[in-house]
């Protein structure tokens, strides 16, 4: 059995995931639609997709889509993720899941009453170290865990000026301002994708921008913001702690690595920088470099990749590291392009399988509003000169999803 498949957004990520999900054995025929119609068309035409909607309003009504896969820009996700479940329609989305506490429980809400299969497609979920961590973690390696820290370091220099340009037209300047802990799920979620607590307080400082070139600049954001790095530190359920920063201005080489992570154990601790990983206990130090170095699948000249950014086309590129297994991949993908550190393969196989055997996928509302809410109260916290506020947590999916699986009990599907 397949089912049908909305594309929301024809921007520089569908068309990649667009190849994923038409190869995926569970998939059949793909639609898309865009708010320049244009761009819906050169892409359903450049995949050989089944065709395009006129507007997203009309691919929902259509009895021929099961599913949509939500790839527009960052702030707009939790109305468009209603409608969605609103209409019937199963979903994937690109991160952020939301920007607001009440879009969240808004959404949590909708997938618990009408058990649809809700994804967020987190890629750090399927980072190498995040994999190699929740590995070791589980095999007690680390001893007690107490504290973590989570990167995503991206300049704008690299890549995110032609990228804002590219989504935003000739007022791109006013969503460039975007807040940086409005956008915590690539940190965040490769802590807690490994870590399983969650976080139940943080206290955060914003660095205001001082570039002047218009952005981060209140005077010209619709955010308001003029926040352009930003530091979290979190309390931990069960106690410990982690740290994120959310960088845009910072002298960080993130065309090689946007997101990093380091892991602090009683018996032994992991860190990774841009091109080195250690693992190192009481009695020494380990080069784990190569384990979770994905190797390239693509070439970031491939013409696929025109409209990116050069800085940005390694998110592309990189396939499968060591860390990674493979085996429960479908093998059309073996010779597909992947991203993200090896996690497109990953995500979009996730969903499918979700959708197709109604169990909840990796990421699925609950965890999600793990991996985004602690951003969206940070970002408060630095608003308010680094006040420390309480996390709120929606609980655990287990206990709230309905038990509609095909052997008539609950499930909840696992992560390699």
């Amino acid at each position: 059995m397949t089912f049908s498949l909305g594309i929301v957004g024809a921007g520089q990520f569908s068309g990649q995931f667009a190849t994923l999900f038409q190869a995926h054995p569970g998939v059949g025929d793909i639609h898309v639609t865009d708010l320049l119609p244009e761009r819906a068309q050169q892409l359903a035409a450049a995949q050989g997709l089944a065709g395009t909607f006129p507007s997203y309003e009309a691919m929902l009504e259509s009895p021929e889509i099961d599913a949509v896969a939500i790839f527009t820009q960052r702030w707009t996700h939790g109305p468009l993720v209603l409608q969605g479940l609103d209409a019937g329609k199963h979903v994937y989305s690109a991160v952020p899941m939301a920007i607001r506490t009440e879009e969240i429980a808004a959404i949590i809400d909708a997938v618990e009453a009408t058990g649809l299969t809700y994804m967020m497609g987190e890629t750090s979920q399927y980072h190498p170290a995040t994999v190699h961590a929740r590995d070791r973690i589980a095999e007690g390696a680390f001893g007690r865990l107490f504290y973590a820290e989570g990167d995503y370091v991206h300049d704008m220099d690299l890549g995110f000026y032609e990228a804002y340009q590219y989504s935003g037209g000739d007022n791109w300047k006013a969503t460039a301002s975007y807040p940086p802990m409005l956008y915590p799920t690539h940190a965040v979620g490769g802590v807690l994708g490994a870590w399983r607590t969650h976080a139940i307080g943080v206290s955060a400082i914003g660095v205001r921008d001082e570039r002047g070139d218009g952005v981060f600049d209140k005077e010209v954001s619709r955010f308001d913001n003029d926040f352009s790095n930003a530091t979290a530190l979190f309390e931990v359920a069960g106690g410990g702690a982690f740290r994120t920063n959310e960088f845009r201005r910072v002298g960080y080489p993130s065309h090689i690595r946007e997101s990093r992570f380091r892991f602090f154990g009683t018996e032994a601790s992991m860190e990774q920088l841009a091109t080195v990983a250690l693992w190192q206990d009481k009695s020494g130090v380990q080069d784990i470099s190569e384990l979770l170095q994905p190797k390239e699948t693509l070439s970031p000249d491939d013409p696929s990749l025109q409209h990116v950014a050069p800085e940005l086309r390694s998110a592309f590129t990189s396939g499968s590291a060591a860390v990674h297994d493979r085996s429960r991949l479908p093998r059309e993908f073996d010779l597909l392009p992947n991203g993200h550190e090896g996690s497109h393969h990953y995500l979009v196989d996730d969903f499918v399988t979700a959708v197709s055997t109604r169990t909840l996928p990796s990421v699925n509302a609950w965890v999600a509003a793990r991996y985004t809410l602690p951003g969206i109260v940070a970002h408060q916290s630095a608003l308010q000169g680094g006040t420390r506020l309480e996390i709120p947590d929606f609980g655990d999916a287990s206990q709230r999803w309905p038990p509609v699986t095909t052997a008539g009990r609950r499930t909840v599907s696992g992560t390699p």
